[in-house]
């Protein structure tokens, strides 16, 4: 079987609030997908996840967002192109300088919310997203769904692509996610999410909310830190895919 990198979205705080448990995911993930300021996150939020990731071992990803900060980055937002490559630019521009002072480097980048959303179907703002990646220097892989324009965009630029899959998402039948406002967009039931998790690794496939098995091949596994009780249903995960014979590292 193909190993399987496992990510979760941290750094998703703000000043004194803080929403992701990063010292628990960071004992769990193979890659962190860190807030780059946009939709969430700060200079001292970003440094310390910087710092702990590197100490773990764990590899750092730019989660690049719309400028969003006050909806999460989570609503539908009109950018120009050349806005939106010069933003993601500078997302992936400050995080860099953190995790270089951890003794580490941005090693992928990963869209968060509508952005992530907009650029499955998008070619205008998928190639916007790639053209950030290139202006911020280094052909840094790219995490986005599979057969997504942005993987496909991404790859014609030469970046190195990076399928994922979700275990606590519903799917459509065409194999993109069910849209958040929809009803069961999100798997709340554990057992659940973490036989999901193993079906999508050792089969390559999910169960769509229509019933109908669809085919999601993914290097990388996406466990969302936002929901309740993310540390110990990450944990979870990950034993269940290694007792399943999943070998649970980082892409390269």
């Amino acid at each position: 079987m193909t190993p399987m990198d496992l990510n979760a979205d941290l750094g998703e705080g703000f000043g004194r609030w803080r929403l992701t448990d990063d010292e628990g995911l960071l004992s769990v993930v193979t890659s962190a997908n860190v807030a780059c300021g946009f939709h969430a996150g700060d200079p001292a939020t970003m440094r310390r996840v910087c710092e702990t990731a590197a100490e773990r071992g764990v590899r750092i990803g730019a989660q690049v967002s719309y400028r969003d900060l006050a909806g999460f980055g989570r609503r539908a937002m009109d950018v120009p192109s050349a806005e939106l490559a010069a933003e993601v630019a500078y997302q992936i521009g400050a995080l860099e300088v953190f995790a270089r002072a951890a003794g580490t480097r941005v090693a992928y980048v990963k869209p968060h919310g509508a952005l992530y959303n907009r650029v499955v179907g998008d070619e205008e703002q998928a190639a916007a997203v790639v053209d950030g990646v290139l202006l911020a220097g280094g052909a840094l892989p790219v995490l986005g769904l599979p057969g997504s324009r942005l993987l496909e965009r991404a790859g014609r630029a030469g970046l190195p692509v990076v399928p994922e899959a979700f275990a606590d998402r519903a799917y459509t039948d065409g194999g993109t996610l069910v849209p958040r406002g929809q009803e069961g967009a999100v798997i709340a039931d554990p057992d659940a999410v973490v036989a999901r998790a193993v079906r999508l690794a050792r089969s390559g496939t999910v169960t769509a909310r229509s019933g109908a098995a669809v085919g999601v091949r993914a290097r990388s596994l996406c466990v969302h830190g936002d929901t309740p009780g993310a540390v110990g249903l990450a944990r979870r995960v990950r034993e269940r895919l290694e007792a399943a014979g999943v070998r649970v590292e980082a892409f390269s």
